[in-house]
């Protein structure tokens, strides 16, 4: 992404409303960011939020993991906020883990869950 910060904003289907709420919540910290989302989460981020600056990728199964996957190896995203769902088994769990490995290789502040976000987001503007 040219200039600026960017975010990316994942939920798996069970934590879609707790991401939309979240972003409506913490609207005016992600303002001056540039966010990327898997597609249904960016339309219901946008739904919640139209102000906010969201590129919608591909769904996650369809290969939208792996796109903030590439973002991140090149160095295009600087945090990431992935809502997951751990009682609802995912057929592609394996690109949910190399999406997590790339996090932890590249060092992107990643939150997992809505306590830590909350936490990552009071960073965003200080």
């Amino acid at each position: 992404m040219a200039g600026g910060k960017c975010i990316a904003l994942i939920a798996h289907d069970q934590k879609k409303d707790a991401m939309a709420e979240f972003a409506r919540r913490n609207q005016n910290a992600l303002a001056d960011w540039h966010i990327v989302a898997t597609g249904t989460t960016g339309a219901r981020v946008l739904d919640a939020c139209p102000d906010l600056k969201v590129t919608r990728l591909k769904s996650g199964p369809l290969g939208g993991d792996q796109q903030i996957g590439a973002m991140i190896a090149t160095g295009d995203i600087d945090m990431v906020i992935f809502f997951i769902d751990p009682l609802t088994p995912m057929p592609h769990d394996v690109d949910v883990k190399a999406l997590t490995r790339l996090a932890v290789l590249y060092d992107i502040p990643m939150a997992l869950n809505e306590a830590t976000a909350d936490r990552l987001i009071k960073t965003l503007n200080h």
